[in-house]
């Protein structure tokens, strides 16, 4: 009877022990940990604390698109060319100055380049600090002239006209002259990331290739001569362009650059794209 007793008593101090344990509840929201603590309850109130658990982190796809990605800068050329060497090309009206450099020289603000990314996708290399990058999208590029040189597919100044492309100065002054050259493009590139999870608080380089293939290329002018004028033919550009091509994203931030080591004509003239901007996408 006494061992009884004994066990008894010792249950009934145990028990508000095991009871008082139970009295924590956590309940999880996202990322934050509510924790009650109803052990010290003071009026059935207790005590409420919040945490953040820093440990879980955001699941990044191996493979990511971006759709509808935008660009917009400038575009010039690095003249080469050695204007003594230019064969029929460069056609110089009888009576004029031999056309040169100063010709060609560009409205460096008004000189636009703007690309239209149909989509630009991500593939993981290296848990994600390692990508590469891949797309395909339209580049536009308009040269804009200070001076009044023209573009023929036929050589107007001889009799019977000659099927050969030439560039002459003109006669009349124009308010707007440009030479418009659009390309299809696939860009290819190494991507290094410093923050994957959260490409918009890291740093982003990106350095490859691309290939793109001439589809139209036009002389639009403007004067008060002859209106508005949208020459569409052949001027002798190169049909297909390869360039060396980067991207740099710090935070939410994003420039491109690119930069042909080719000229942008078959013959006559050595002049080597190149267009810099600011890229409007999500990563």
């Amino acid at each position: 009877m006494a061992l009884v007793i004994f066990c008894t008593a010792a249950n009934a101090q145990e028990e508000p022990e095991k009871k008082e344990s139970n009295q924590i509840d956590t309940i999880r929201v996202g990322n934050m940990i509510i924790v009650k603590d109803r052990s010290k309850a003071d009026n059935d109130r207790g005590n409420t604390h919040i945490s953040l658990d820093r440990h879980k982190k955001k699941i990044v796809s191996n493979v990511s698109t971006n759709w509808g990605v935008l660009d917009l800068g400038i575009s010039n050329y690095d003249d080469q060319t050695n204007y003594g060497s230019t064969g029929s090309y460069l056609f110089n009206r009888p009576g004029t100055v031999p056309l040169g450099k100063g010709d060609f020289k560009l409205r460096t603000g008004k000189s636009i380049n703007v690309n239209i990314w149909f989509f630009m996708q991500r593939l993981n290399v290296i848990k994600h600090y390692v990508n590469l990058k891949y797309g395909l999208g339209l580049e536009l590029n308009n040269y804009r002239y200070k001076s009044s040189i023209s573009y023929k597919e036929q050589n107007p100044f001889t009799t019977p006209m000659v099927n050969s492309p030439i560039i002459f100065r003109d006669s009349i002054s124009f308010s707007k002259n440009k030479l418009a050259a659009d390309y299809l493009t696939v860009p290819f590139m190494l991507n290094l990331s410093t923050n994957p999870a959260y490409e918009n608080k890291g740093l982003s380089v990106s350095v490859g290739i691309s290939a793109g293939y001439l589809y139209s290329q036009r002389n639009k002018q403007v004067s008060d001569e002859r209106g508005k004028k949208k020459n569409k033919g052949d001027y002798d550009l190169e049909r297909f362009k390869y360039s060396y091509i980067a991207e740099v994203g710090l935070g939410p931030v994003r420039l491109y650059g690119s930069y042909s080591p080719k000229s942008m004509y078959v013959n006559g003239l050595d002049m080597r794209p190149y267009t810099v901007g600011i890229r409007l996408s999500n990563w």
